[in-house]
C-alpha cells in the first residue's frame, strides 16, 4: 500500500506539470499535432504492458473489441484532447489545470444516464461544491487576464467528454484490463487523429526537432509514465487510491504555472481551488466507501 502512495505523488506531479508543459510546446507546435505525439508516443510505451497484460488474463481481443476501443480513443484523442489543448491555448496553464480535474465530476453525470450508477444524496452534494467551484475558478463576472470566454469553453468540453471516455471505457476494460484498454485506445485514437490532420493539411512532424525535448516529455513523461503510474497506484491499492493524484493536481499544477509561466494566481483561484479539493475528496470517499461495502459483500461469498 505504502508503495502505491509512491505512485500517486509521482502522477500528481507529471499530471501537475501537464497545463505548463503543453502550454509552452502549444506555443512551438499545432495543437491538433501535438495531441497526436504525446499519445502516440505514450500508448506505445503502454504497449508492452499491455500485451503482457492480455496475455496473463489470456485475452484475445476480436474484431467488435477494436471497434469498441476506437470508439473509446475518438472520444479520448481526437475530441477530448484536442478540446484540451485548444484551451491551454486561449486560457492560463493554472485555469485549465483546475478545469481538466472536474472531469470526475462530469463522470458522475454520464454514469448516471449511460450506467446503472445513479446520481444519489451524496453525489449530488459533490456536484454543488463542484459547481461552486467552477464559479470561483472562471470568475465569469470579471475574467482574469489571459483566460477568454473561448479558452473556458473549450476546457469545459474537454472535461466532459473525458468525463464520458472514462465511462465508455468502463465496460471494455472489465475485459481486457486497464493497461490494454488506455494503450490501445490511445494508438486508434492517435490513428484517428492522424487521418484528420492529414485531410486538414495541419503539420505532423514539421518543428518537432526544434522543440524536441518538450515533445519527449509531454510524451514520455506526461502521457506515457504519467498513466502507467496511475495505473499502478490502482493496482497496488484501488482506483479511489489512484484518483488521489487528481486530487492533488489542483493544488501542484498552478503553483507550477506561477514558477514557470510567471502566471498570477487570484483569491478567486484559491477560492475555487477549495471548493474543488473538497469536491474531489469528498468524492474519493465515497469511491473508497463504496468500494469496501462491495468488497465486504463479495468477501461473504455473496
Amino acid at each position: 500500500m505504502k508503495k502505491a502512495y509512491y505512485f500517486v505523488a509521482l502522477t500528481a506531479l507529471l499530471f501537475g506539470s501537464m497545463e505548463v508543459a503543453c502550454k509552452v510546446a502549444g506555443n512551438a507546435l499545432d495543437p491538433f499535432q501535438l495531441t497526436f505525439l504525446r499519445f502516440a508516443i505514450g500508448g506505445l510505451l503502454l504497449l508492452p504492458f499491455a500485451v503482457v497484460e492480455l496475455r496473463k488474463n489470456n485475452i484475445r481481443l476480436v474484431a467488435k473489441d477494436f471497434i469498441r476501443l476506437a470508439g473509446v480513443g475518438i472520444l479520448g484523442i481526437p475530441v477530448s484532447m484536442i478540446f484540451f489543448q485548444l484551451g491551454i491555448g486561449n486560457s492560463n496553464a493554472a485555469t485549465a489545470s483546475v478545469l481538466i480535474s472536474i472531469n470526475p465530476l462530469f463522470t458522475l453525470i454520464c454514469a448516471h444516464f449511460f450506467t446503472e450508477e445513479k446520481l444519489q444524496k451524496h453525489k449530488l452534494i459533490v456536484l454543488g461544491f463542484g459547481l461552486i467551484g467552477l464559479i470561483f475558478m472562471i470568475k465569469p463576472w470579471n475574467l482574469q487576464e489571459g483566460n477568454t470566454v473561448i479558452g473556458i469553453v473549450y476546457m469545459l468540453l474537454a472535461a466532459v467528454f473525458f468525463g464520458a471516455y472514462t465511462v465508455a471505457g468502463k465496460v471494455s476494460v472489465q475485459k481486457m484490463g486497464i493497461m490494454a484498454q488506455t494503450s490501445i485506445s490511445f494508438l486508434l485514437g492517435s490513428f484517428v487523429l492522424l487521418l484528420m490532420i492529414l485531410v486538414m493539411g495541419r503539420p505532423v512532424l514539421a518543428g518537432v526537432w526544434d522543440n524536441f525535448p518538450l515533445v519527449l516529455y509531454t510524451g514520455i513523461a506526461v502521457t506515457g509514465l504519467g498513466y502507467f503510474s496511475y495505473f499502478m497506484s490502482i493496482k497496488l491499492a484501488d482506483t479511489s487510491t489512484g484518483a488521489l493524484a487528481f486530487f492533488l493536481k489542483p493544488a501542484i499544477a498552478p503553483v507550477m504555472a506561477v514558477i514557470f509561466l510567471h502566471e498570477t494566481i487570484l483569491w478567486n483561484t484559491y477560492v475555487g481551488i477549495g471548493f474543488i479539493l473538497l469536491a474531489s475528496y469528498m468524492n474519493i470517499k465515497y469511491q473508497r466507501k463504496d468500494y469496501e461495502l462491495e468488497k465486504r459483500f463479495n468477501d461473504q461469498g455473496h
